[in-house]
């Protein structure tokens, strides 16, 4: 084989892999369509206007919450999960996952709570320099989309049981149903009740979502149940491996509530700028980045638990060549063709061309992260399975360190542009530690089988 191709996906593991990582990206790839025409609509409604604002703002608390304590739960859980059913039984491994699910239900609805109760002591910090009109219908539609926290947090939690089956598809396709609701909303009723219509929207569209997964869950032989088994061996496994994952998405999502809330200082528009660019970018992201660690954890399991260390290395060096060879060209292209892509994507209606010239340098600064996040996912998923969290917790530290320190003066020169900057700056210092500690972890491993 030559060194052109030696790193392709060879058979077996690799093959299979590519199969559950084309299958995510395919549904990914019509999911986004439909978020991309919601996009338009709404940003011809509503352009960069102050509601826009408000908006964003009051939706950026309930996604992280569904991040931190749904998804890490998922990391937490899904391992464990597989060896109970394996080991114990399916009866055991039901009343695992109803432990897990209730214990999830519990942690969202109390933080809900909190945010809730708390929500005028943090709003201005986010929503820093919002005129006091501006910061008040923030609040007022963060509490009307606090319920989307709980159903988001079920659909999380059951699409990760989905995974334990291979079932990446159908799970994937099923977040189509939130644009959809949004962009009928944003239609139909935008001019009637406003900026409340996506609320109405993003309530209707948790609905089905979690019923949708809750259905399939069921389909595949796990009810969805909310009831206490006792803390057994499994669920204290699975609480021991809960905390240090928390704390490290917690650390690793600060980020995002930095960037808005820095975003808040500069003048109007800005926020709905960094978001409006960041759509191009997450697209990316998702659909590279999402797909290739939701195909690889399995199998790096698997392999970490064989100590297959031989595999691993080839399964790292095939990886991280496909997703350099796929993102590379991606990220050149979204940089040179910026101004382009957002002139026939957002410009009409409420949205001008001086918005065009903002979002396209703010574009430009974001794509330069996309090959080094979507190569570091890769370090970061194998990092995972050898429950080295503390080193994914250092790293997140330190870039959130980073990021505010890169925004300051970034953001001086460049204004809402350098807040991009710094975010793709401080990638790259995510993808250097994560290469660096995979490297040092497999040498001594070698070493010790020597």
């Amino acid at each position: 084989m030559s060194q052109a191709t030696s790193w392709l996906p060879a058979q077996g593991t690799n093959r299979k892999i590519l199969r559950a990582a084309s299958a995510v990206t395919a549904a990914g790839i019509a999911v986004k369509v439909v978020a991309m025409a919601k996009e338009l609509a709404v940003a011809g409604i509503f352009g960069r206007s102050d509601a826009m604002d408000a908006f964003l703002v009051a939706a950026l608390v309930p996604n992280l919450l569904v991040n931190l304590i749904s998804e890490s739960m998922n990391q937490a859980l899904v391992p464990t999960l597989i060896r109970v059913r394996e080991q114990e039984g399916k009866e055991r491994a039901q009343e695992l996952l109803s432990n897990a699910m209730l214990w999830m239900c519990v942690l969202l609805l109390a933080t809900s709570a909190v945010m809730a109760i708390g929500a005028r002591s943090f709003f201005p910090l986010l929503g820093s320099h919002f005129p006091a009109a501006k910061l008040d219908l923030a609040i007022h539609l963060f509490y009307g989309l606090l319920p989307v926290v709980l159903l988001a947090g079920i659909a999380s939690n059951c699409t990760a049981v989905l995974s334990t089956f291979e079932r990446f598809a159908l799970p994937a396709i099923a977040p189509i149903v939130m644009p959809l609701m949004i962009l009928a909303a944003a239609l139909a009723l935008g001019s009637r009740l406003g900026i409340w219509a996506l609320v109405y929207a993003s309530l209707a569209g948790g609905v089905v979502h979690a019923g949708w997964m809750a259905w399939m869950m069921d389909a595949y032989g796990y009810r969805f149940s909310l009831r206490w088994h006792g803390m057994n061996a499994a669920t204290r496994e699975v609480a021991h491996q809960y905390g240090p994952v928390l704390l490290s998405s917690v650390v690793a999502s600060g980020g995002l509530l930095v960037d808005q809330s820095m975003a808040a200082m500069l003048p109007a528009g800005s926020v709905s700028a960094l978001v409006y660019a960041n759509r191009f970018v997450s697209v990316v992201i998702t659909l590279l980045a999402g797909a290739v660690a939701a195909a690889i954890t399995p199998y790096f399991s698997s392999m970490v638990a064989r100590k297959s260390w031989d595999e691993c290395r080839h399964t790292l060096r095939s990886w991280l060549g496909i997703t350099a060879l796929v993102s590379i060209p991606i990220a050149i292209v979204l940089i040179v063709g910026a101004h382009l892509l957002v002139e026939a994507t957002f410009q009409r209606g409420a949205f001008g061309a001086d918005d065009t010239a903002v979002v396209t340098h703010v574009l430009t600064m974001y794509a330069i992260q996309i090959p080094f996040f979507v190569c570091s996912r890769v370090f970061y998923r194998f990092l995972l399975t050898m429950r080295r969290t503390d080193l994914i917790f250092y790293c997140g530290a330190l870039n959130l360190g980073l990021d505010v320190v890169l925004n300051l003066v970034l953001m001086r020169w460049f204004g809402v542009a350098g807040i991009a900057l710094a975010t793709s700056l401080w990638t790259m210092s995510t993808f250097v530690f994560l290469w660096y500690w995979t490297r040092q972890l497999l040498n001594a491993k070698d070493g010790a089988n020597r």
